[in-house]
């Protein structure tokens, strides 16, 4: 390979790691879910080109929400010595660079839409406005571990519009299931930054309540999170597939729970990411066989 094109790839390895694609399993999942109950469930006609755009979709809103929070915590987290070796505070990726990249991604994101439907396309920007708005929120309010769950909330229903462009309860459900859900766990994450966040006048739920008092908000967002699974499954009458997914994906709500205890955080990363990542996916293949079969 030629020097240019090994720069190239480093190039993209940084973008990657500056957008941590990895975490896109937590929303895809569950926007295949929205996507599967329109087409399955409703019965609306399968479109390849749908289902593109609305990976399209996915990919540059998702892209643009954490770039923009990689640029707009740019100084704040080089003072924190757990992300400060991210790629903007490290000088790997220009601050200006990103914000194109941020920018960029909006417009894709909205164009894409344009060529779905018009609703979509008019609820692009009350989505942006959403997604980006939530880096703000650390500077004002604990509530921002909700903010980011409504972000990624958007992904089941979002991609329900896609298909049948009108609203439905169900799948409002999997977007309630997503906000609690993603709410609870990062909740857990931001206990790594309880002491940073309270010395830096950085709002969050740890930093507000202390460890202990957090991971039981945590825990109360993830009972009610498995309440919403379970009243799905009765909403749509799913069957036995469904239930096995819902029972695994509760039972690694649960899991993630025993790992990390207010005196020990060492295993955080193991019960942000892994736990949930393997949950979402888990969840998501169950549910929609359930509707295949």
């Amino acid at each position: 390979m030629s020097t240019a094109g090994i720069t190239m790839m480093q190039r993209i390895k940084d973008y990657l790691s500056l957008i941590k694609f990895s975490h896109t399993v937590f929303a895809l999942p569950f926007a295949l879910i929205g996507f599967a109950l329109a087409v399955i469930y409703e019965q609306h006609s399968f479109e390849w080109h749908l289902l593109v755009k609305m990976l399209l979709c996915m990919v540059f809103a998702r892209t643009a929400a954490m770039a923009f929070n990689r640029y707009l915590d740019r100084h704040i987290d080089a003072r924190n010595p757990r992300t400060a070796k991210r790629e903007i505070p490290a000088g790997v990726i220009n601050a200006q660079s990103a914000l194109w990249f941020v920018i960029a991604n909006c417009v894709l994101f909205v164009i894409t839409c344009y060529f779905i439907n018009m609703l979509v396309f008019y609820l692009s920007f009350v989505a942006l406005f959403v997604i980006l708005f939530y880096s703000y929120t650390k500077r004002f309010t604990a509530l921002c571990h909700l903010v980011l769950g409504l972000g990624l909330s958007l992904a089941p229903i979002g991609a329900y519009l896609v298909v049948t462009g009108y609203f439905n309860w169900l799948p409002l459900m999997f977007s309630g299931i997503v906000i609690t859900w993603v709410s609870g766990f990062d909740i857990i994450y931001a206990l790594q930054d309880e002491s940073f966040d309270r010395s830096n006048k950085l709002h969050s739920i740890p930093a507000a309540l202390g460890v202990k008092n957090a991971l039981g908000v945590s825990t109360l967002l993830h009972i009610i999170s498995a309440g919403l699974v379970i009243v799905a499954g009765f909403m749509a009458s799913f069957n036995w597939i469904y239930w096995t997914g819902a029972g695994i994906f509760i039972a690694l709500l649960t899991y993630q729970h025993t790992l990390v205890k207010p005196h020990d955080l060492s295993k955080v990363n193991i019960a942000f990411m892994t736990t949930n990542g393997i949950g979402s996916i888990v969840f998501a293949i169950f549910t929609i066989l359930s509707l295949i079969f």
